[in-house]
């Protein structure tokens, strides 16, 4: 696509013709620093403000200056004189307190941090104190006083040393991956005054220091702080903070972050952290021990300790989720009222999902940073997809609040954000929004209109067949166990070995053809359709996939910092979505097609058929790729699995034939 025509369409006011045009054109471009992207760049954000879009033209605008090219930063100043004197969706934005500090009840939303904190650590102290006390007493200690010491001992200094030294070996991670350059308050004000008196605001009436600074430079919207006391805390944001956000929304994330230090959330989560990990490492060295020869009790002894500390460590894993999530509320509750603008955070938190998209569909690869900071992020970029299509088609709140649907009613967006470090979205809009009533504000987001729409959806889709389900999602390892247990019984009346060998896995096999069936239905009549509708669908399930079949163009590689990946990213006029490929030859095939293949493919405008599924994140498991230029790529998900499950079924049903005969 030329850069002429895109500008035709300008000079003619065929303004979203032009959109559609230029942002292909700039996609497209290898060369961000050449002439033509850099007008690209600037004739888009004109397009832009004759479409109405005027947030995406000053977020466009405040990256031309930023530029390296001087004659781009001179005219991005010019410019953006006459985009704050243009009415946009920012004079309709929703309003704010017009004071600070009032206290607003959070209605049980999020629960009781410091119970979750208490319960968290002392669960996980105990945990831990209990494997090493199992250890020491293994290795045949006398006296088990002494044991109960030197257990006690080696807890406490393990976890001492990685609460203080953490920090510093944090600072050296985020310079070596990501460069971070850390900076003055007077800097940070000069990008963000409300931010600045937000946190002079914040740390004179909580005796703060202020925190160490840092600001990454990347464009992908993101903010985090760590630390092991309050008074030496970091707190770091990205650059593209400054770009997507406007002032007020840029200080409710700071003090969302603040809200961190406030409450020693990363102390906690640090210490936490640890103690998961220490699980682990008893799991893994009695693992090792167990191996070996030796006394049978004290190997027995070890096996089983090393069992409990593997279920230890994944019943820490999820008490540690369940307080990452309870921390993220207390934050956005601690902003709202530090700042009195609950309206700016959850317009943040949409912009930032935004911004992530945003740069994800002009790189190549997914951002490392974006990947390497999920846990800390005030975002989880895998939840952006949804959110952040809504707002790039159109900023309005309410087709950005019907995404929120699936968030707030599917029984499956509870269960997935079991496995999340950070609340749904439309969870944390709702609160926020709440937080906005109290003060007697109009809410940015209309979410009673999605509560009301919610409450219309038919609970039989949404609930009739999710408890099933649930059921059919470890289908494969209940079938392998049902297996087990018939092969067990027709073993005790007549005895064959071959029944208890292979009727497991012939239960396991009709496991995993039944899932296989659910999953990966009939896709002949599959519908056209557009990735946002995909993603407001608010009965969609991870499990069961929808086939769809989608145009538009591919974009890059879907697996961050893999040159040879072999999932892609898709970009048609709503919005980005993956796609999960998979090869005939398995992961080989995978490897093959990532390596030969996909970079080739980046740029092709394709048309894709395949079964789309939502959880946290959503996803295409790709049939087929056809592009214009006649190429075919042809994924093979459902092959995989019904090779599989037959494959188990005739090996289970051979074993017990052969050992039946024998």
């Amino acid at each position: 696509m030329s850069l002429q025509s895109g500008l035709d369409a300008l000079k003619q006011k065929r303004y979203q013709e032009a959109v559609e045009l230029l942002e292909q054109f700039c996609r497209n471009c290898v060369d961000s620093d050449s002439s033509d992207y850099l007008s690209a760049q600037m004739w888009l954000m004109k397009a832009y403000q004759g479409t109405g879009e005027i947030e995406k033209a000053k977020i466009l605008c405040q990256k031309l200056m930023i530029s390296e090219n001087p004659q781009t930063r001179s005219w991005a100043e010019q410019a953006s004189q006459s985009l704050r004197q243009t009415p946009s969706n920012a004079s309709q934005k929703a309003g704010r307190a017009a004071s600070t500090g009032m206290k607003l009840t959070m209605g049980g939303v999020g629960g009781s941090l410091v119970l979750a904190s208490g319960v968290t650590m002392a669960l996980l102290f105990g945990m831990v104190l209990a494997l090493a006390l199992s250890l020491v007493f293994i290795v045949g200690s006398n006296d088990p006083l002494q044991g109960l010491a030197i257990a006690i001992g080696i807890t406490l200094v393990f976890n001492i040393a990685a609460f203080f030294l953490s920090p510093f070996l944090m600072d050296l991670t985020q310079g070596w991956l990501y460069q971070t350059r850390w900076v003055e308050l007077a800097e940070v004000e000069s990008l963000s005054p409300e931010t600045a008196k937000i946190i002079r605001q914040v740390c004179q009436q909580k005796n703060l220091k202020i925190p160490r600074l840092g600001i990454i430079n990347d464009q992908n919207p993101t903010a985090f702080t760590y630390g092991s006391l309050p008074n030496s805390a970091r707190l770091v944001v990205s650059q593209g903070l400054f770009t997507y956000l406007d002032d007020d929304e840029i200080a409710t994330v700071y003090a969302h972050e603040l809200g961190h230090i406030v409450h020693w959330d990363f102390a906690v989560m640090t210490v936490a952290s640890t103690l998961v990990q220490i699980c682990y490492l008893i799991y893994s060295t009695a693992r090792r021990f167990g191996r070996g020869g030796g006394d049978n009790k004290i190997k027995d002894a070890i096996q089983t300790a090393a069992l409990v500390a593997y279920v230890f460590y994944v019943a820490g894993t999820y008490l540690l989720l369940y307080l990452s999530r309870t921390r993220e509320y207390f934050a956005d509750h601690f902003a709202a009222e530090s700042t009195g603008n609950p309206n700016g955070l959850s317009r943040a938190l949409v912009k930032i999902a935004y911004g992530i998209l945003e740069e994800g569909s002009r790189s190549p690869e997914p951002s490392r940073l974006i990947e390497g900071t999920r846990a800390l992020g005030i975002y989880d970029h895998k939840a952006a997809a949804s959110t952040g299509t809504a707002y790039r088609i159109a900023s309005d709140p309410q087709k950005v609040g019907r995404v929120f649907l699936w968030d707030m009613f599917n029984p499956w967006g509870w269960w997935m954000e079991l496995n999340s470090t950070h609340p749904l979205t439309g969870k944390r809009v709702r609160a926020l929004s709440t937080y906005a009533e109290q003060l007697g504000l109009a809410t940015e987001f209309d979410m009673g209109r999605v509560i009301g729409e919610g409450k219309t959806l038919s609970k039989s889709r949404l609930y009739g067949s999710f408890f099933l389900d649930v059921v059919l999602y470890g289908a494969e390892t209940i079938g392998f166990f049902v297996g087990l247990v018939m092969g067990m019984i027709l073993w005790s009346s007549s005895p064959n070995t071959g029944l208890v060998i292979g009727a497991p896995l012939i239960g396991l096999g009709i496991g995993i053809v039944i899932k296989a069936l659910v999953m990966f239905p009939d896709y002949k009549q599959a519908p056209e359709t557009d990735i946002l509708t995909l993603m407001s669908d608010p009965y969609a399930s991870p499990l069961r996939g929808q086939p769809a079949k989608l145009k538009g163009q591919l974009i890059g590689r879907g697996d961050a910092g893999y040159k040879f990946g072999s999932d892609l990213k898709i970009q048609d006029r709503s919005g980005m979505l993956y796609l999960r490929y998979a090869s005939r030859f398995g992961p080989i095939g995978n490897f093959l097609f990532g390596m030969k293949r996909v970079q080739s493919l980046i740029g092709e405008q394709v048309a894709a058929v395949g079964w789309f599924r939502r959880g946290v994140a959503p996803w295409m498991d790709l049939i087929q790729l056809k592009s214009e230029n006649g190429t075919i790529v042809n994924s093979y998900h459902r092959f995989w699995s019904f090779l599989l499950g037959s494959g188990s079924i005739i090996l289970g049903v051979a074993l017990t034939m052969f050992l039946s005969s024998r």
